[in-house]
């Protein structure tokens, strides 16, 4: 085994290692080991870093034991989900991964319409088995993202214009803190820290498990309305004035992207979930837009809704994402992103712009961490190319498509979103609503142990440090973002 070496530059003896292995319910890789390289990799395959250690935890007590070990021997520490972050921060180099991947319980009460389920569950596993009851909740746009992080980061989702993000669907928590406890987080049982996890990613500790709120989801009206890609700037002006006056039942995106024959298109994609007539009747004039190249748009079980864009993303690629939220969508700024559309530097890269409507924006911003409330279009420049190709054409059309759309920009980013070198964006993701999450973090993380992440500096000042007491002290000091450049 490699020689382990903490942040301060000191040894762990092998036998410390040793004996953390033995205390484990799953198992711990260390370079070298058969799957070790297997275990580091994730979704997106531009991010080659190395832990020097990796616990395969099985258990919340496993959890527990390893985030002691990164504390007690001031180990970087990092958290895998699904591994599915566009900035990679599920592997840290030369720490300790902790990796969720083996816990996959999902437990559905039918009568009570909730659920529970570890924090290494995917979407299409959590899916699938509350599709097994007819019931849903929002949970992402592709089936291949962990419940985890899209969670913790406040969760956009087909479903969040009738039942909002995520986070409003999410009942309890049950989580391992910085200082080795392992509490419950809702409502009623240490409510400061659950409102901080609802929006406030990975910063606050390690959730074991989540309980959601389920919703009856029967069959959606949902498919692809593709049309040539010379006819996007008038597509997102009809996208535009269309979504003004949704209803919550349909969630609609707009995008550019390649089909699987190398042609490249725009598209529409709704996602109806209500009555299936009462869609068909609403959808009509999304359908009769343009003479499309061709409508896919048919009755689907929200399984099938949830891998859509599955092929368009998937493990194994390089990516690089860039997003804002816009105000509006005038022209100007549709015939800048259809310029930008025809100037894509890869048959894999995408455009997409969603409508954030609906129960959301019925939400207070100070109700959870996560405060993107408003009406807002959500612009993403998706960069994405084979492993093999140069990278640097590809993230600058990325960074150009979202600085030509600043003009029309709201000031807040989804902090799911944010790339490995973007921690400067990060009071956008949060708004009002920073300076309560750094004195909540200075409360159950002061010494900023879960640092690998969209990182929120512990504040500097706080008052007496009671958890589950209400947002206290002033946020002051410097921000560590923890993320490394690649």
């Amino acid at each position: 085994m490699e020689s382990l070496v903490s942040r301060t530059g000191e040894t762990v003896a092998p036998r410390v290692v040793t004996r953390f292995r033995e205390q484990l319910h799953g198992e711990l890789l260390t370079p070298g080991d058969r799957e070790y390289d297997a275990a580091r990799q994730i979704w997106n395959a531009m991010i080659d870093r190395r832990p020097a250690l990796i616990a395969r935890c099985t258990r919340r007590e496993d959890v527990q034991y390893a985030v002691a070990f990164a504390r007690e021997h001031d180990l970087l520490l990092s958290i895998r989900g699904g591994g599915h972050n566009i900035a990679g921060l599920a592997i840290c180099d030369g720490g300790l991964t902790i990796d969720l991947s083996r816990m996959k319980a999902v437990d559905v009460d039918g009568a009570r319409k909730t659920a529970r389920a570890q924090g290494g569950v995917t979407w299409g596993e959590f899916d699938r088995n509350t599709q097994s009851h007819g019931l849903a909740t929002t949970g992402g746009a592709v089936s291949t993202t962990g419940i985890a992080g899209l969670t913790l980061g406040g969760g956009f989702g087909w479903l969040m214009s009738r039942y909002g993000y995520t986070i409003d669907n999410l009942l309890s928590a049950d989580v391992a803190l910085a200082d080795g406890r392992l509490v419950t987080a809702s409502e009623e049982e240490n409510p400061d820290l659950f409102w901080a996890l609802r929006g406030g990613g990975g910063n606050f500790g390690v959730v074991t498990s989540f309980e959601y709120r389920l919703h009856d989801v029967a069959q959606l009206l949902s498919g692809v309305i593709a049309h040539p890609l010379n006819r996007l700037p008038q597509l997102l002006a009809f996208y535009r004035d269309f979504v003004s006056s949704t209803p919550d039942e349909l969630t609609l995106y707009a995008a550019s992207m390649s089909l699987p024959t190398g042609d490249r298109v725009c598209a529409l994609l709704p996602v109806w979930c209500g009555d299936l007539a009462e869609g068909e009747r609403r959808l009509a004039p999304v359908r009769a837009f343009g003479s499309p190249l061709f409508d896919t748009v048919q009755p689907q079980p929200y399984v099938a809704v949830q891998t859509m864009l599955d092929a368009a993303v998937p493990y194994g690629r390089h990516n690089y994402w860039k997003s804002s939220f816009l105000r509006d969508v005038p022209d100007e700024a549709a015939a800048v992103l259809a310029d930008y559309a025809q100037r894509s530097t890869s048959p894999y890269s995408l455009m997409l712009l969603e409508h954030v409507h609906g129960a959301p924006t019925r939400v207070p911003r100070d109700a959870t961490a996560f405060s993107i409330r408003g009406q807002l279009f959500h612009c993403i420049a998706i960069a994405s190319w084979d492993p093999g190709d140069d990278a640097a054409p590809h993230v600058a059309w990325a960074r150009e498509l979202w600085s030509a759309v600043q003009p029309w920009s709201a000031g807040r980013v989804y902090g799911n979103i944010l790339g490995y070198d973007e921690s400067s964006r990060l009071r956008e993701a949060y708004g009002e609503n920073y300076e309560r999450l750094a004195r909540l973090k200075a409360v159950f993380d002061p010494s900023n142990l879960f640092r690998v992440n969209q990182n929120i500096s512990p504040a500097t000042a706080v008052g007496p440090q009671h958890h589950g007491s209400s947002a206290i002290g002033t946020a002051t000091g410097k921000r560590n973002t923890g993320v490394e450049s690649l």
